[in-house]
C-alpha cells in the first residue's frame, strides 16, 4: 500500500486518467473528489462489496492478504443481512 500525505486542494494521479483531489478536511472527515472516465466505475467500498455480494461475485481488497480480506468480506456481507 502506498501512503501519501496531501493537503486540501492537492491531488494524486492514478495512471493517466484518474485524479483524486482532497477537497476539504473537517475534523476527522476528508472530502475527496475523483475525476475518472465514465467507463471506470467508482464506488465507496461498502457499496462495492454489497453490489458484488448481491450478484454472487467474490470481492477482496487487493491490499490485504487473501485470508484477512475474505474474512472482512464475510463480515460485510453478514452486516448487510445478505447471509
Amino acid at each position: 500500500m502506498l501512503v501519501l500525505t496531501r493537503k486540501p486542494n492537492q491531488s494524486i494521479m492514478i495512471g493517466d486518467q484518474i485524479e483524486v483531489s482532497v477537497l476539504s478536511i473537517v475534523g476527522e472527515k476528508v472530502r475527496l473528489g475523483i475525476q475518472a472516465p465514465t467507463e471506470i466505475p467508482v464506488f465507496r467500498t461498502e457499496i462495492y462489496v454489497e453490489i458484488h455480494a448481491r450478484d454472487g461475485e467474490p470481492t477482496r481488497d487487493p491490499g490485504k492478504p487473501r485470508r484477512e480480506a475474505d474474512a472482512d468480506l464475510d463480515d460485510a456481507v453478514r452486516e448487510s443481512g445478505e447471509l
